[in-house]
């Protein structure tokens, strides 16, 4: 493209891509700038710009006014429960349950790192849920924990406990593939800032668990993860590992990232409770990067407390990402839920809503709390994905320039080859234009908020799961009950939502999970878990455990 001749004819071919219509006059005098645009664009092009470098603009979620919380620290429940007899029942214990058991000395980290790589060994044939398995560091890292155990320290609440890390965040000297065919030989010289964040506190390794390809979908260059309540679907994704693996009893706890539905949705599918925390609380230094303005760091667990311990081990600001903000976190186990005021939309319990739905809501009435409908105005949300799709094309625009995209699995309209393509033909104007939309729909949860303490509702309320990501507000997805569905089709992006997918009306149909979301107010994620905690206890459904495999 070194003689760059635009004509008029190109012009009127790209307004109707761009849905604009000029004159032939004014497509006549922007002949001569375009070309010269052109050039710029092409120019720019040259220059290489690895996905460790960020973007210069910050997104902040903080509105003018805002008030940051001042309460910190956690209190954890002490449970005296005794160690069981059965490795599968300490495998899906809790994590104030294993660290009780660790710090008694009922349970050396070394027995519990062995007992989840026996179950990995067992079931990871079945579930791919782990890409890279580091047995030899775990067991290393477990000895370490059981020796300071020994002498009588402990490094906290995870100290001890075996975790799975999506295969995003680098690992010094272990592959970190990030699920896609042109990474899956790449190996990083450093750690993550969370991955030395949870060596701090006692944590271990076990391996990387699967992510879809470039932070999409369930599939990867290993195939796809699949859900471990029904083997024929896959378990949605992101964080398609870390959901599996947790809910088969693999690991204590596992790590997830979310842009849009990365955590709950695979805890949706997979029957894990997700933690998404407000947008800044954890650092990304070391992780793959999709989308600087919306990508979050966040636990996948069995419980709901569990996840307070890991965002407490995760929680500070760092200055290897620039988005990160200082907050502190304040979670008390032991806190009651008296005076919180619950809001939902009533159109997220109407028509397409499920039994299971309407039974969480009617359980947070009978917790004696304050149920309220609510509304948020009528905007554009569903226009925000373009964001996404420009953001994530950008930080893999060499895969769409070289052609190299051809290489992935997934090739459907809706993967990301195809979305990277696309996402070139929305105009830079527009996407100013959809940055303050986004201020508007930040001002609508800001303002849902001021009425409410929590919003309750299913995954897909109304626009909320577009809305939150991008105001970076928090969202806790627990279990509340189980239905029979058919095998479930892959969610996709391509039609401008997130969903876990359609069930098959046909054939066999299986028992598996289903959850609910609680929203809450910018860094107050101690709230969300506290209802959480209570609604985990009156559904009384959170302990179930899928049938796998012998």
């Amino acid at each position: 493209m070194a003689d760059i001749k635009i004509t008029e004819t190109d012009i009127m071919g790209a307004e109707r891509l761009m849905g604009l219509e000029y004159t032939a006059r004014e497509r006549a005098q922007m002949l001569d700038n375009l070309e010269g645009q052109i050039a710029s664009a092409i120019a720019r092009r040259a220059v290489d710009l690895p996905n460790t470098v960020p973007m210069a603009s910050r997104f902040d979620p903080r509105l003018p006014g805002f008030v940051m919380p001042v309460q910190d620290g956690i209190t954890p429940s002490r449970p005296d429960k005794p160690l069981p007899d059965s490795d599968e029942d300490i495998a899906f214990a809790t994590l104030p349950e294993l660290g009780a058991w660790i710090a008694s000395g009922a349970l050396t980290s070394r027995r519990l790192t062995a007992i989840y790589l026996d179950r990995i060994e067992r079931l990871n044939p079945h579930l791919f849920c782990f890409a890279t398995l580091t047995p030899d560091l775990a067991l290393a890292e477990a000895d370490a924990m059981d020796a300071l155990t020994a002498q009588g320290k402990s490094l906290g609440p995870l100290h001890g406990i075996p975790y799975g890390l999506k295969d995003l965040f680098d690992t010094r000297g272990i592959t970190t593939g990030w699920g896609a065919e042109p990474y899956r030989n790449r190996v990083p010289d450093s750690d993550a800032r969370i991955v030395t964040l949870l060596r701090q506190a006692g944590a271990v390794l076990l391996g990387k668990t699967t992510v879809g390809a470039l932070a999409y979908n369930d599939i990867w260059y290993g195939g796809v993860t699949r859900n471990p309540f029904n083997l024929d679907e896959g378990s949605s994704g992101s964080s398609a590992g870390s959901a599996s693996a947790t809910a088969a009893g693999l690991c204590g706890f596992a790590i997830g990232t979310e842009t849009l539905g990365s955590i709950t949705s695979p805890s949706q599918r997979c029957g894990t409770t997700g933690l998404r925390p407000t947008f800044g609380r954890i650092s990304r230094a070391g992780g793959m990067a999709l989308c600087w303005s919306l990508d979050k760091v966040g636990p996948i667990c069995r419980g709901v407390e569990d996840t307070a311990l890991v965002l407490a081990a995760l929680n500070g600001a760092d200055a290897d990402d620039r988005c990160t903000i200082q907050a502190p976190f304040h979670f008390d186990a032991t806190a009651g839920i008296d005076g919180l005021r619950i809001g939902y939309l009533p159109e997220a319990f109407g028509e397409g809503a499920t039994d299971i739905d309407r039974a969480a809501l009617a359980a947070a009435k009978d917790l004696g709390l304050e149920v309220v409908e609510v509304a948020l105005p009528d905007l554009p949300y569903g226009a925000l994905m373009n964001v996404v799709y420009a953001e994530a094309a950008a930080a893999f625009e060499h895969l769409t320039l070289s052609d190299v995209d051809d290489t992935l699995t997934w090739q459907d309209d809706g993967a990301w080859p195809n979305t990277f393509r696309k996402a070139r033909f929305l105009s830079a104007v527009d996407h100013v234009q959809l940055d303050r939309l986004r201020y508007l729909v930040m001002q609508a949860l800001d303002g849902l908020f001021l009425d409410i303490d929590v919003l309750i509702g299913p995954f897909m309320t109304g626009p909320m799961l577009i809305a939150s990501n991008f105001t970076g507000h928090p969202c806790l997805h627990l279990r509340a009950g189980f239905d029979r569905l058919g095998t479930r089709s892959p969610a996709s992006l391509g039609a401008g939502k997130l969903t876990t997918g359609e069930a098959d009306s046909g054939g066999q149909t299986h028992r598996v999970p289903q959850g609910i979301s609680l929203w809450g107010r910018l860094f107050d994620e101690g709230t969300i878990l506290r209802l959480g905690l209570a609604l985990e206890a009156s559904l009384g459904v959170a302990a179930e455990r899928p049938a796998l495999p012998a």
